[in-house]
């Protein structure tokens, strides 16, 4: 076998950044006759050959670049989108996910398998299909206008938009039709709304500008930084229990056992730069001891502290799949200063226990500040701006616990539990980050 030209592969490359597709598949078709196994030549012809409808010639020229390079995932797109032609649904299915197990960062192959998708009728995949690469690409900055779509995909990529949008809605309306048949339409109009804020059919108008959700806002419920203790009878029974919680506190303390930064790190310059976390006086910590974090239970931590886990069970917390309740020991260095930021939905608000608090450490919520005070609840929308800090010499120690907004029904408590989990299980067939949980 004659070896491949490199001068003449290069022309043919040269061709293709320019555009003269005419020229690079002459130049690409001049590189065969000397080297008939050149994969990236037979991947560019067989390619032009699918483009004129020649079906079976672009087969043969795929298969045998696939044969010489099989790692190559650009390849095996172009032979899916073969098959695709044909209406070789589960062939195409085949090839395509082939490229995305070589590449799973390949969105155009992404994009591609949702159409084999909806072509064998499989809806809710085609869906997830087309919503992972569409979030995929225009997170690279791509897709995001005619201008940043290549012409030859603006056709694929507008119709996975409209298919997206026509179908994503309704599979979300569907989650909640058993509870529409419980409980009557009427009852669940709020959260039907919300999840039309969410998906970005209807603007949030929030009535109060000091308020974000960087997640699901639920329209019509009471809009305040602060909550009357009043709201929560639940309040004075984990008050009377501050002793006995404080005591398992400084137990785990005393053990330095179990303990971990909230936010994922201890790296205070990067926490800062990220405009999270801050030191007044040196590095920040905000460390946690957690009894349960975005739904799952930390059974070591609860075993250490029996007393604290029997209130914490007796309480009414929000309990969603993978993302509630959350409840914790927080812990804020001295000369720790958590920076402003939002919650992310407001149907759970957050209650904090106060258990150990020198001077100088506050709160800061809607622009309201509040000096906790030991053994005394606070509870606060968090998706008013908020932050906190400490400024003096010593540890400050809340459990922070959350729970629904008042104002909600058990219908609407259910319906959204319902919403979230179906959103993340969602997200995770479409291979997009997870919905934020705090």
């Amino acid at each position: 076998m004659t070896s491949t030209d490199p001068q003449l592969l290069e022309a043919a490359r040269a061709h293709a950044r320019a555009g003269r597709i005419a020229q690079a598949e002459t130049s690409y078709r001049d590189t065969l006759k000397s080297a008939p196994d050149t994969p990236e030549a037979l991947n560019f012809v067989g390619v032009c050959a699918l483009a004129r409808g020649e079906l079976a010639d672009a087969q043969r020229m795929l298969e045998r670049a696939a044969e010489l390079e099989p790692q190559q995932p650009e390849i095996w797109k172009s032979l899916g989108l073969v098959q695709l032609a044909a209406k070789r649904g589960a062939d195409a299915l085949a090839a395509f996910d082939h490229a995305l197990t070589l590449d799973p960062n390949h969105f155009v192959a992404r994009l591609h398998r949702g159409a084999a998708l909806e072509r064998l009728g499989r809806t809710h995949d085609a869906v997830t299909s087309y919503y992972g690469a569409i979030v995929a690409a225009q997170n690279r900055g791509q897709w995001r206008s005619e201008a940043s779509t290549p012409p030859g995909l603006r056709t694929a990529v507008l119709h996975a938009i409209r298919y997206v949008n026509e179908n994503r809605r309704r599979l979300f309306l569907d989650l909640l039709s058993p509870l529409r048949q419980r409980y009557g339409a009427d009852a669940l109009r709020r959260v039907e709304q919300g999840l039309l804020i969410y998906l970005g059919d209807l603007p949030a108008n929030y009535p109060d500008p000091r308020q974000f959700c960087k997640f699901f806002y639920v329209p019509g419920l009471r809009t305040q930084p602060y909550f009357e203790c009043e709201l929560f009878p639940w309040h004075a029974d984990l008050e009377k229990h501050t002793d006995v919680i404080r005591e398992e506190l400084l137990g785990v303390l005393a053990d330095n056992c179990g303990i971990e930064p909230f936010l994922g790190t201890d790296d205070a310059k990067l926490l800062e730069e990220q405009k999270l976390l801050r030191g007044e006086r040196g590095d920040a910590r905000w460390d946690a001891f957690f009894f349960h974090r975005h739904g799952e239970v930390f059974e070591q931590n609860a075993r250490r502290c029996p007393r604290t886990t029997q209130v914490l069970n007796s309480l009414p917390l929000v309990y969603i799949r993978e993302h509630a309740p959350e409840v914790l020991f927080s812990l804020l260095t001295p000369g720790s200063h958590i920076l402003p930021h939002h919650g992310v939905t407001n149907t759970r608000l957050v209650t904090h226990l106060p258990l150990i608090v020198p001077e100088n450490c506050a709160i800061r919520v809607g622009g309201v500040e509040h000096v906790w005070q030991e053994g005394c609840c606070v509870t606060f929308d968090d998706t008013f701006e908020h932050e906190a800090w400490n400024r003096s010499d010593k540890l400050r120690a809340v459990m922070i616990l959350d729970s629904w907004h008042p104002d909600l029904t058990e219908a609407e408590r259910e319906a959204i539990a319902l919403l979230v989990g179906g959103i993340s299980d969602f997200n995770r067939a479409a291979n997009v980050a997870a919905p934020p949980k705090d």
